[in-house]
């Protein structure tokens, strides 16, 4: 890398590789991405100051790690206003929850000061030499593919990590001192729509389903946001067949020459293709003789511990993607099924937690919106649900006409249960529901009780060989901390259940 005069605008300064010595950095957002941008800019010479909306004594107690070592903090609604007024900014590097009318970006952006995301800046501090990057997005499922993903690549004996929306922040993966392999990237929409400069050696969005559509401004910028995952592709532009939104943008990027598009689908693959045939997960994409073979990657079998009744068709689809992105790496096949063999869900995404008295208690809290959760109750017979919280204004019209026949019983919780209960009174009218009284939610006890009386009602409604999901289809902030923490509460009433345990 070249030196470059200390001071240099950021448009001056070249990438990858590129030096912020010197850049007078705003970091807007002190959450665990601007943490790491402030840190990993300042170790480098950079004069960073950081701004949020929030002033807690959480948020200024990690604030004086950085403050010992030059960072300048200022904490609370008076600095966003504005630009600061009494020093310059060459960039502005913004957190994933801050929203393109807030109005320090936009007053950054008439001044002709780059506002980057955090994927931006890290792209263009590393090396050139570094490590590879594999990109997934999607409304559902990029934390189970990008974790399948990490599963694989380990397996193949390649230093690699999850990275991005989970795990490690991606400035800090890209420029780790010993140095990864491979990064798999989940990416929501929010980080690329301040993101120009990806060039992931692959990338796939796994579907596209209306969600967070007041942060984009609506459906066609939501889409294009995803869409930006694929700008600067070498290998392989990955999209689901199913999903015709997919295909378009990959139709629509712009990629590397010789960059190709494998579909993804659960029935036998066409040619650039890779599906599933009697069973097996087969590749019909990266094999020389894909015109007339297949490659085994793996079976459905080897997917069952993902699930008390096997792995859903959505945990295949995001097999699937994992294992595409692993072979635009070069991962042999059977490593395809050591890694996913080998894999586990985390936390919190169709996470089984016990079979008592014969019925299945699965936490998939994480199916915050609608898509996600039919995804989830699809992958069972019987069904008893426990759903609700803020809805954000979605259509859960067609949710319920596409599980009704799934359901036994309805357990709902959230503040404001209308949403809910209308779509249920119009399409499944003969289901049993349970409305648990919101009550106070303030306090610890009040979240917990709420919970407790979720999953005693549901056990009311089950029967053997049932299952309990909690698969809420709304997110959790009228009630509870955030999703982690509702689904931990309804882990520790299920513990708290008395019965036999399979």
């Amino acid at each position: 890398m070249s030196a470059q005069p200390a001071g240099a605008p950021v448009e001056e300064r070249s990438w990858p590789g590129l030096d912020v010595s010197g850049l007078r950095i705003l970091v807007t957002g002190f959450g665990v991405s601007g943490y790491a941008i402030a840190d990993q800019t300042m170790q480098r010479g950079a004069q960073v100051l950081v701004v949020d909306g929030a002033d807690t004594p959480e948020l200024r107690e990690r604030a004086q790690i950085l403050e010992v070592l030059g960072v300048e903090f200022r904490l609370g609604p008076k600095h966003l206003g504005a630009l600061p007024q009494d020093r310059p900014v060459d960039l502005v590097v913004t957190s994933p929850g801050w929203r393109p009318d807030q109005p320090v970006l936009v007053a950054a952006q008439a001044a002709g000061i780059p506002v980057w995301s955090e994927i931006e800046l890290a792209r263009r501090m590393q090396a050139a030499d570094g490590p590879a990057w594999l990109g997934i997005t999607g409304t559902n499922g990029k934390t189970t593919t990008v974790t399948m993903l990490e599963s694989i690549l380990v397996q193949a004996g390649l230093r690699a990590v999850a990275c991005g929306n989970v795990g490690l922040p991606v400035i800090e993966a890209a420029l780790d001192p010993e140095g990864f392999d491979v990064l798999a990237l989940e990416l929501s929409s929010f980080q690329l729509h301040w993101t120009e400069h990806l060039d992931c050696e692959a990338a796939v969005v796994l579907n596209v389903s209306a969600d967070h559509l007041d942060w984009h401004g609506g459906a066609e910028a939501y889409a294009a946001a995803k869409g930006r995952i694929f700008e600067g592709v070498r290998t392989a532009c990955i999209y689901n067949v199913a999903d015709p939104v997919t295909r378009s943008l990959v139709e629509e990027a712009d990629v590397v020459e010789g960059a190709r598009a494998v579909g993804l689908t659960l029935g036998p693959p066409g040619l650039s293709e890779l599906g599933v045939i009697d069973g097996i997960l087969v590749d019909r994409a990266f094999l020389a003789e894909r015109r007339s073979a297949a490659a085994e990657l793996a079976t459905l079998e080897d997917l069952a511990h993902l699930g008390p009744q096997g792995a859903g068709p959505h945990l295949v689809l995001d097999a699937l993607a994992a294992a595409a992105l692993a072979r635009a790496h070069g991962v042999e096949p059977h490593v395809i099924r050591d890694g996913l063999s080998a894999y586990r869900m985390g936390s919190h995404r169709a996470q089984h937690l016990a079979t008592i008295d014969g019925v299945d208690y699965v936490d998939d809290t994480k199916a915050t919106n609608p898509a996600a959760a039919a995804a989830s109750l699809r992958s069972a017979e019987r069904v008893v649900w426990i759903a609700g919280g803020d809805a954000k204004g979605a259509d859960l019209d067609p949710l319920i006409v596409a599980v009704r026949d799934r359901l036994v019983g309805v357990v709902l919780l959230g503040i404001d249960a209308e949403p809910f209960t209308a779509a249920l009174a119009r399409h499944a009218p003969q289901i049993p529901l349970q409305r648990i009284d919101p009550g106070d939610t303030g306090e610890d006890a009040g979240r917990s009780r709420l919970m407790e009386e979720a999953v005693q009602a549901a056990r009311s409604l089950a029967g053997d060989g049932d299952v309990v999901l909690l698969a809420p289809a709304a997110a959790s902030i009228d009630q509870f901390r955030d999703y982690a923490e509702r689904g931990d509460l309804f882990s520790a009433a299920v513990t708290r259940l008395p019965g036999e345990r399979a």
